[in-house]
């Protein structure tokens, strides 16, 4: 996909707007969350313009994960005393997406960082029924060409 000129992350892959650049390949690119939920809070973008998880292209997903790999260990090696890492992506406004160009967030996590992933009120368990009847409609789809 083209890149998109009114995009914030596309400007920052073709260096038009600021960022505190971390990596560049040709696929991707990855900078400093300027609100970071933690120190070290990393975005990862793919330089072409994909609005979202569905429309990004397989290599561009796959660089996208080498990269976040690579980040995770020089994130865990830098002497900011990582100790874990959160990987997101939202995908969507319902999902908390702001930005509309797939990009990863790679989240590093300290003891007591106050961080963390919520279950709302439906985040209860589920009978295997219900499981089995989901995975099945999702199978359906995969097998329709719901892949991409």
């Amino acid at each position: 996909m083209p890149l998109d000129p009114q995009c914030i992350f596309c400007r920052i892959v073709r260096g038009e707007a600021e960022a505190s650049l971390v990596y560049q390949d040709s696929a991707v690119t990855a900078f400093m969350d300027l609100n970071p939920i933690t120190p070290g809070h990393l975005l990862i973008v793919p330089n072409e313009h994909f609005p979202d998880l569905g429309s990004l292209d397989a290599g561009a997903g796959s660089q996208l994960m080498s990269v976040a790999r690579q980040l995770a260990v020089a994130l865990r090696r830098a002497p900011l005393g990582v100790e874990g890492l959160n990987l997101h992506l939202a995908d969507g406004a319902v999902a908390g997406q702001v930005v509309f160009h797939c990009h990863l967030h790679l989240i590093p996590r300290y003891t007591s960082d106050g961080f963390g992933f919520r279950r709302g009120a439906s985040g209860h368990g589920a009978s295997r029924g219900d499981l089995d009847r989901l995975a099945s409609l999702i199978r359906t789809e995969l097998a329709e060409g719901g892949q991409g």
